[in-house]
């Protein structure tokens, strides 16, 4: 059966830091929905030229949880990851989506894979308490402030469900780790070659 991920998506959302991921995990036989946190189905990047037109919209997926008879916590039993890509003020948007964050916390509780990247480790992941004793990274910088987790230099971080990387430069990377976790080395091995990471 095939793995099933939400990419939230906001406006000023990193372009590669979302798009990477999302190209990588399909190439992998991932169903990857878009997922934006707002009204609107057109988000727009941080840099102003790539606008995306997502999937679905939160408030859309969690009614549609409602009506099938479920919570929208349930939410966490149909996917297996939350993916969320950095940028500012993407970052920050999603931070402020009280929404988002409680399909974030219902994703870590359940054990299932949450995943950020550059800002969003320190900007959304930190204030719900998901850091707290773990290893992460994040882009430079931002971990000055972070005291109950441990700042990692690596390129990739991965701790338990929680994997973090450093900004756009290291989706590729990121994205590869994101495939090993949720269907095995093997086929992140393969996508690794394919793109010549």
């Amino acid at each position: 059966m095939s793995k099933k991920v939400i990419v939230l998506m906001a406006d000023g959302f990193e372009e590669v830091e979302a798009v990477t991921p999302i190209d990588y995990l399909r190439r992998a036989g991932v169903e990857v929905s878009m997922v934006s946190i707002t009204d609107d189905p057109i988000v727009t990047g941080r840099w102003g030229e790539i606008m995306l037109d997502v999937d679905f919209l939160l408030e859309e997926l969690l009614h549609e949880n409602r009506v099938a008879g479920c919570e929208a916590a349930s939410l966490a039993e149909g996917y297996d990851a939350v993916i969320i890509p950095g940028g500012m003020p993407g970052a920050t948007n999603i931070a402020a989506c009280e929404k988002a964050n409680e399909l974030i916390k219902e994703m870590a509780a359940a054990g299932k894979i949450v995943a950020a990247i550059c800002a969003s480790p320190v900007i959304v992941l930190a204030p719900l308490g998901l850091l707290n004793a773990k290893r992460f990274t994040c882009y430079p910088g931002m971990e000055e402030n972070i005291t109950d987790a441990t700042w990692c230099e690596d390129r990739v971080v991965t701790d338990g469900n929680i994997i973090t990387s450093r900004a756009a430069g290291t989706s590729g990377e990121w994205s590869i780790a994101i495939i090993e976790s949720l269907v095995g080395r093997e086929t992140a091995e393969k996508i690794k070659v394919s793109t010549l990471i």
